[in-house]
């Protein structure tokens, strides 16, 4: 009954994540949105995992933790190019009324 609960939240979790993603204009917001999604995810994955009558499994919580230092990683590289998009347009939001001829 608990990793059903658990599965629900995630999804939910899940479903704000990508309701910022398609709603939200400024690109931090869509970072912010995207981080959201991968830590529904991760929450999906350690449930999934389950901790049997032996514990749980050694090498899902390993697969885990990679997946949140690369998310970590994306993150700051996505944080970067934000950085040069505001440095060379002037701007952090992306909008397809907006049209510069470039």
């Amino acid at each position: 009954m608990t990793a059903i609960l658990f599965v629900l939240a995630a999804s939910l979790v899940f479903g704000i994540g990508v309701w910022g993603l398609l709603i939200a204009e400024h690109l931090l917001r869509k970072l912010l949105a995207l981080n959201v999604m991968s830590s529904s995810v991760f929450i999906i994955m350690l449930v999934v995992s389950g901790g049997g009558n032996d514990g749980p499994d050694p090498v899902a919580q390993a697969l885990i933790l990679t997946g949140i230092v690369i998310a970590v990683a994306a993150t700051a590289f996505a944080l970067a190019l934000m950085i040069s998009i505001y440095r060379v347009t002037g701007r952090a939001t992306i909008s397809e009324d907006d049209d510069d001829g470039r």
